[in-house]
């Protein structure tokens, strides 16, 4: 039997006060990565950013037939994750 508890690290001189500031600090970032490898034939990458309670990015990938397959979202907490598919490129079979 396994048994997980969680609980919350006691800090010297760490209030409830200063903990909550920190929670009220609406969350902002931005970054972005991509990987091209010709010889590898690897291409893919991801760009995302938050601005308080909106995420919003894209990542893409190379797939085996060729095509590119890419991936933009947005995550709000009114829609919840929605996410758009698309393609590029013509699959190529051998």
């Amino acid at each position: 039997m396994v048994t997980v508890v969680a609980s919350r690290p006691v800090t010297p001189g760490y209030n409830t006060q200063q903990q909550q500031q920190q929670q009220q600090v609406p969350a902002s970032y931005d970054f972005q990565y991509g990987v091209r490898d010709d010889y590898s034939g690897n291409n893919f990458g991801q760009q995302e950013s938050r601005e308080g309670l909106t995420t919003q990015g894209a990542y893409y990938i190379n797939l085996p037939d060729g095509r590119i397959l890419k991936v933009s979202y947005r995550v709000t907490p009114q829609s919840g994750y929605v996410a758009k598919v698309t393609y590029e490129g013509e699959a190529q079979y051998l």
